[in-house]
């Protein structure tokens, strides 16, 4: 009898052989430098974390305008590409893949954080519930500037661009941050997007902005080192569609002929339910998706084993664990006890809560 697969097998990834199927999940920490630039501060913490089968990066804009929180690296100007190759040279340096997730916030932003102080935009005029992080503080959302038609292709060409970018970085892959309430989850949903061209109405045609701009990712990097994450369940940043489950199935399936490095799925959390959204389990996707399937959100050792085993998801990717366990494979083979994560230091700040949790080797 064959043994049964578990985070430790390992799984070839398009031209990628992974190690085992234990990913970082994208973070978002808010420790760039200045003019939004990674450093060494932030090589060091991604590099302390190479023994993950796959690092997924913190959110990453394709453009000023993609702006929406204080600290938080680009991938547009020559001195973030500098930065981030920084990041590469020291995870390969330690035999580790990595990916840039690339995004765009939408109206998930604030005129402060805009060039010249312009509005944020979004597929319709509907403000987001909530306050914006800032470089003065909190500050409440506003209503967002409605995209023209004709612009659209603009932001298709910023992750164009960014994923251009990061091949000259030197990243293994990019994926596609098309959660979250961010800009692209904001065109698919109807509770944000109120369009009445083609980008708008139609489940087809809300879909549209995520496969463009698959589309164009994969003309820069090939299909095989090109991921997509979707959040299907989430209310964050006051999201809402009227059928989830039509939606995020239609796109799933149309993601298909692409033939991705993988689909990333976000569950729901106790947040979401609060918040009236419609708990939809990854695994109602796995029949629709014909590919890899990542799957994010509260996982632990024994129920990412239990995923992979039962054919649920082929790889898990672990966040609050990551932050504080840079040796997190080490440690699930061992069994050994986690650091807990310090909440107080997730966001902003310099090493402490970033790149100073020990790893099991520092405590003997």
């Amino acid at each position: 009898m064959s043994k049964k697969l578990d985070l430790f097998s390992p799984i070839q990834i398009g031209t990628y052989n992974l190690p085992n199927r234990i990913v970082m999940a994208p973070l978002t920490r808010m420790r760039a430098s200045a003019g939004n630039v990674p450093t060494v501060m932030n090589a060091t913490y991604y590099e302390q974390r190479s023994s993950a089968g796959l690092i997924i990066t913190e959110a990453t804009q394709v453009s000023p305008q993609g702006m929406g929180y204080a600290g938080t690296p680009g991938i547009h100007s020559q001195a973030q590409i500098e930065g981030w190759r920084l990041v590469t040279d020291a995870v390969h340096a330690r035999g580790g893949r990595i990916f840039l997730q690339l995004g765009h916030v939408g109206r998930i932003s604030h005129p402060s954080l805009q060039p010249d102080g312009a509005l944020p935009v979004a597929p319709s005029e509907i403000a987001a519930q909530g306050e914006a992080v800032t470089y003065e503080g909190m500050k409440p959302f506003i209503v967002p500037r409605a995209l023209e038609t004709e612009e659209i292709s603009g932001i298709v060409n910023q992750f164009r661009q960014g994923a251009k970018n990061a091949l000259e970085v030197g990243f293994d892959g990019v994926e596609i941050h098309g959660a979250s309430g961010y800009l692209l989850d904001q065109f698919l949903r109807d509770g944000t997007n109120k369009r009445a061209d083609k980008y708008g109405g139609s489940i087809e045609n809300r879909a549209r902005l995520h496969l463009e701009v698959t589309e164009a990712l994969v003309d820069v990097w090939g299909s095989d080192r090109v991921g997509m994450r979707l959040s299907p369940s989430s209310t964050f940043n006051s999201m809402s569609d009227s059928n989830p489950k039509d939606t995020f199935s239609y796109l799933v399936e149309a993601l298909n002929r692409f033939n991705l490095a993988y689909l990333h799925l976000i569950e729901a959390d106790e947040a979401d339910v609060r918040h009236g959204g419609t708990p939809i389990p990854t695994k109602y996707f796995r029949p629709l998706y014909k590919g890899t399937l990542m799957v994010n959100g509260g996982y632990t050792l024994a129920s990412g084993n239990a995923a992979i085993a039962n054919g649920d998801a082929d790889l898990v990717a672990f966040g609050k664990a990551y932050i504080a366990n840079p040796d997190l494979p080490e440690r699930f083979r061992l069994g050994a006890p986690l650091n807990l994560p310090d909440e107080a230091t997730f966001y902003g700040g310099g090493e402490a809560g970033y790149t100073d949790y020990p790893a099991l080797s520092q405590l003997s």
